[in-house]
């Protein structure tokens, strides 16, 4: 199901048949030291983390993780999946917080910038969620670029439990309750929005 699109991208939800993608994009090499080794390994893991992520999301909070994809391909309907870009509400964070990542190959072409910034949108429009964070590694300069970008600021350094290591938590800017972006366009009818990154990810704008 179609969430929403931006002038190159559409989001969507995750759903079983994304299992492979999921299993490509979590083994990655990023993706395993910014937000962690999930465990994936089989096309059963991938679909079990759907399962317990994105998609229990969708079902509790009405959003989530989506997957981002380049319209077109051979998936006409989806287009190509390249990477994660969406919504996480966690027990250890009072506040709902962004994460993404995405595939080597579609860093650095400012897919994280143009996702982010429309799920951010998103969230305070259609989701009325007037306050979103995102955390992330200190030494993940890319996400920290792109957090800056679509105009979150940097807050304190956090943890998520007691053993976990430190974060750096960002948070609206004073004038985020009237973003000035334009926002995605509307992909026509859909139900409001609906996994679980630890951190984002995206070595480069």
């Amino acid at each position: 199901m179609s969430i929403l699109r931006t002038e190159r991208l559409l989001l969507r939800k995750l759903d079983l048949h994304d299992a492979g993608f999921i299993l490509e994009l979590s083994n990655e090499t990023a993706f395993i030291r910014f937000i962690g080794d999930k465990g994936v390994r089989t096309l059963a893991d991938a679909r079990e983390y759907l399962l317990k992520g994105p998609i229990a999301s969708y079902e509790r909070w009405g959003f989530g993780l989506y997957s981002t994809c380049i319209p077109g391909g051979s998936a006409a309907t989806h287009g190509t999946a390249i990477g994660i870009c969406g919504l996480v509400k966690r027990d250890s964070l009072p506040d709902v917080d962004l994460g993404f990542a995405f595939l080597s190959r579609y860093r650095s072409k400012g897919y994280a910038v143009e996702s982010a910034s429309a799920v951010l949108h998103y969230a305070r429009t259609a989701l009325r969620l007037h306050r979103i964070v995102a955390i992330t590694a200190p030494d993940n300069a890319g996400s920290i670029a792109v957090l800056e970008k679509i105009g979150l600021v940097f807050e304190r350094m956090i943890r998520l439990g007691e053993t976990s290591p430190e974060l750096r938590l960002y948070g609206p800017a004073q004038s985020a309750d009237s973003p000035t972006d334009p926002g995605p366009r509307d992909p026509g009818p859909r139900e409001p929005g609906p996994g679980t990154l630890d951190s984002v990810d995206d070595t480069g704008a």
